[in-house]
């Protein structure tokens, strides 16, 4: 089933799914080679070069449908220290998978399945490195973008972008999904100025596992949810209100709990959050720079460093990475500076689980791209950039 495309198209840039066209248009998805051919279950990575260091499995989101050029979820593994990217096989069976997570077992990954009858899928994952494809539940709405595992490990929480609604699945012992036991649509605030609905955009828990919080693009609000932990349904608590027409795209919480790092991707803003863990409160700050100029770079995701040292946040427009130290107990940002990311409109980052890495998956360059992290949070390019056809999400596994 082909996705319904997406409803918010970028001025004067084409929008979440219309660039794929201009990209087979070209040459330069043509010239970008498989990472494999296509594995079913029980396929493997294939084995990295030996080295001084460990190597790690890696997954790779893309497009399947209307020419995206992916044809199911990329594996690869990683080299630790260098961080050097191996190929290995493609996980098939597994439609449009735009976002990945993991539980925290280890032992299964979900994808959403972004299209008009939205998704969401669980890959086994084997001590021995192999996949299996548990099946698919749908999510009742439609553009799923995003989706995360409950801490507990027994619940499945994903976004649906497009008809703005936010869901629950049960996962079952062996990692397999249940049918759906909530689902919310963001019917209030009124939409904001451009849009023409809510489109709910992530899903987290806060990290003490007590509250979830929904951001929601169109409504420039972040909901947050109690989640009955024996029921699986959601009761909405507390929302905070964005700027209008800030479009609060995804946040990443301090690994104190008490702060979070809003990502705005319409007014081009960073938003420091803070976090009540007894209420569920969310309270956000003044926006600030993104140190990309003036204009908007369509800020996509920040990710936080494991010792809650510093912060990332991918810039699409302007191709970059912007590095700021955290300082005040997680209060404060300071912006430090951008670097090249080394490709083309980076979805979405993701840190090894050590921090010692950043990967950028960069959609139109269909690349992924990995710096070395510095003690000082410094960012050094690690090698060429690892060609990944139509690069929307990349999951360093542990």
């Amino acid at each position: 089933m082909n996705p319904a495309p997406h409803p918010r198209p970028a001025p004067g840039l084409p929008g979440r799914r219309g660039l794929l066209g201009g990209l087979l248009a070209g040459a330069a998805l043509a010239a970008v080679p498989a990472l494999a051919a296509p594995a079913h279950a029980g396929a493997r990575p294939a084995p990295a070069p030996a080295g001084p260091h460990a190597t790690r499995p890696l997954l790779l989101g893309t497009y399947t449908s209307e020419g995206g050029g992916g044809t199911g979820i990329g594996t690869a593994v990683y080299d630790t220290g260098t961080g050097a990217i191996t190929p290995g096989p493609v996980i098939t069976g597994v439609e449009n998978p735009s976002y990945l997570a993991p539980h925290p077992s280890g032992a299964t990954v979900y994808a959403v399945a972004e299209q008009g009858a939205g998704a969401v899928t669980a890959v086994a994952v084997g001590p021995d490195g192999t996949y299996e494809v548990l099946g698919s539940r749908p999510t009742g709405g439609s553009g799923p973008t995003h989706l995360s595992v409950h801490p507990s490990g027994r619940w499945l929480l994903s976004a649906n972008y497009t008809s703005g609604s936010v869901a629950v699945h049960p996962i079952a012992e062996d990692g397999s999904l249940g049918e759906r036991t909530d689902l919310v649509t963001h019917s209030s605030p009124p939409p904001g100025p451009g849009q023409g609905g809510p489109h709910a955009h992530q899903i987290v828990t806060s990290p003490d596992g007590g509250h979830v919080l929904a951001v929601d693009l169109g409504t420039d609000t972040v909901y947050t949810y109690a989640l009955d932990a024996s029921a699986g349904t959601l009761t909405e608590v507390s929302r905070a209100a964005l700027a209008p027409g800030s479009g609060p795209r995804h946040l990443a919480f301090h690994p104190g709990g008490r702060f979070a790092y809003l990502a705005c991707e319409l007014d081009n803003t960073m938003v420091v959050c803070a976090y009540d863990p007894a209420t569920g409160a969310l309270t956000p700050g003044p926006g600030q720079s993104t140190g990309t100029g003036s204009g908007v770079s369509y800020p996509a995701q920040p990710v936080v460093t494991g010792d809650g040292a510093y912060v990332y946040l991918a810039n699409r427009g302007h191709n970059s990475l912007t590095r700021y130290a955290v300082e005040g107990g997680g209060a404060v940002l300071r912006l430090l500076d951008t670097v090249p990311v080394g490709g083309d409109w980076p979805r979405q980052l993701a840190l090894s689980p050590d921090s010692s890495l950043l990967f950028a998956a960069n959609q139109r360059s269909s690349t992924v791209t990995v710096f070395g992290v510095g003690p000082d949070g410094s960012l050094t390019g690690a090698g060429a950039p690892f060609p990944a056809p139509v690069a929307v999400c990349v999951l360093p596994l542990p």
